[in-house]
């Protein structure tokens, strides 16, 4: 993923150096278990630790890499360079390339996952905060963009607070789906390395051992990892479509911070444009794009190929390093949104008491009319708000059809905005609990 939308402490999990790192690692412990089983001698497990403070030289693997088409060859000569090539004629015995390959790049997602959970963490306290902050902060709720009924800005917060909720237990549960490795040989008999050895392995990595791979890891594991990342991006621009949404000028509910110095368009001086939302909307398509092609990896020749290689080597690093940064950024949006509930309240009244028109119709169905009469009585009142910029309260008021049914001070009792309210407290305790 190109600097601007990396940070450093992920982008590091999928760097060259950590990678070897943990080739390195699944090499040492895979030599100490098959010492434990004595089937290579004890000095030469210990000979391979020698290297635990190595840095290894990228450009010289690359180099020789450039002569052998092969990296992992090319890793294992240049740990040979390091350790002696008789110390090191026992590595990687009984092994073959997935099982480093795939069981680094498990390690690897684990790592990532763990960023993004910690991610989601300060996302989390971010809503809930703002949700209990602007907990009965009236604003116009909306279907399909048009006025609908009252509800709170809290009650906004909220909903995105559950859904990233979900999210976060959607990534637990993937973590713990990635977290396998396969140490089980040419395609994954064991015929040439004891399973011992890859519980050793696993058990060293914080893995689980896979149950049966067939050479490769099983891609199935990998599609669902990357489809939950692809619905935390969805998410992401579930709540940035929103806050977009609430800056448009004519609604102007919310905005992004802006920044003493900043500058909102290079022709027009008196932008100020969610640029961050829109740069997070933009941010959840690549996050998605990674989900078909992980889902097409589950299908591979037979026992192995490296037909789902190209594709992963590109979407671990880039799908994991977005969503890390989309992450943070949406929480500093959250964070330091600003909240006009002058401009919500004023929102709510343009259209002069008709999103009461439902509390209305129910009265008028409760008071013994039919709901085909009560829909045409309460209808032909708000076609005039909308048509004549009439006030609704007003014009039921001297709607004698509907003063037959219901009292002045009953319809006047309709348009308390308390009444929407009521039970913001119970979906509060059913988001937040009672802590």
């Amino acid at each position: 993923m190109i600097p601007r939308y990396s940070r450093p402490d992920m982008v590091a999990i999928w760097s060259p150096e950590t990678k070897f790192r943990i080739w390195y690692e699944i090499e040492a412990h895979a030599c100490d278990a098959q010492a434990d089983l004595g089937v290579i001698p004890r000095a030469n497990a210990e000979a391979v630790w020698k290297a635990k403070d190595v840095t290894f030289d990228v450009a010289r693997i690359d180099e020789i890499e450039a002569v052998t088409k092969h990296d992992v060859i090319a890793f294992l000569t240049h740990l040979a360079e390091h350790i002696g090539s008789d110390e090191a004629r026992f590595v990687h015995q009984g092994m073959t390339s997935s099982d480093v390959l795939d069981t680094c790049f498990n390690v690897q997602l684990v790592r990532a996952t763990d960023m993004l959970l910690t991610d989601m963490d300060k996302l989390l306290a971010a809503l809930k905060k703002r949700a209990f902050e602007h907990k009965d902060t009236i604003r116009i709720g909306r279907s399909h963009g048009i006025h609908a009924e009252p509800t709170t800005m809290g009650l906004t917060f909220a909903r995105f607070y559950a859904e990233m909720d979900r999210n976060r237990t959607r990534l637990i549960a993937a973590r713990a789906e990635i977290a396998t490795g396969a140490i089980s040989g040419a395609v994954g008999t064991f015929a040439n390395i004891d399973p011992a050895v890859e519980e050793h392995v696993c058990a060293k990595l914080g893995l689980t051992a896979e149950p049966i791979s067939t050479q490769v890891i099983p891609r199935d594991r990998h599609a669902a990892f990357f489809a939950t990342l692809g619905v935390v991006g969805s998410s992401i621009e579930n709540i940035a479509t929103e806050i977009r949404h609430m800056q448009r000028t004519e609604v102007l509910e919310a905005e992004e911070f802006f920044s003493k110095g900043q500058k909102g368009s290079s022709a027009m001086p008196h932008k100020r444009n969610p640029v961050l939302t829109e740069n997070l909307t933009g941010l959840a398509r690549l996050i998605r794009m990674a989900v078909v092609p992980a889902m097409e990896n589950v299908t591979l020749w037979h026992e192995r190929d490296i037909s789902h290689s190209s594709v992963e080597r590109n979407i671990g690093p880039d799908t994991t390093i977005t969503l890390d940064f989309a992450l943070s950024r949406l929480t500093q949006v959250i964070e330091k949104l600003v909240i006009y509930p002058d401009n919500m309240l004023a929102n709510m009244n343009k259209f002069r008491g008709l999103v009461m028109s439902q509390r209305v119709l129910l009265a008028l169905t409760q008071a013994g009319v039919s709901r085909e009469d009560a829909y045409r009585l309460v209808q032909r009142n708000a076609m005039k708000v909308w048509e004549q910029g009439k006030d609704f309260k007003t014009e039921l008021l001297g709607d004698e059809d509907v003063l037959a049914a219901l009292s002045a001070e009953q319809i006047t009792e309709k348009f308390d905005l308390n009444y929407h309210t009521k039970h913001v407290d119970t979906i509060f305790t059913r988001v937040f609990g009672d802590g």
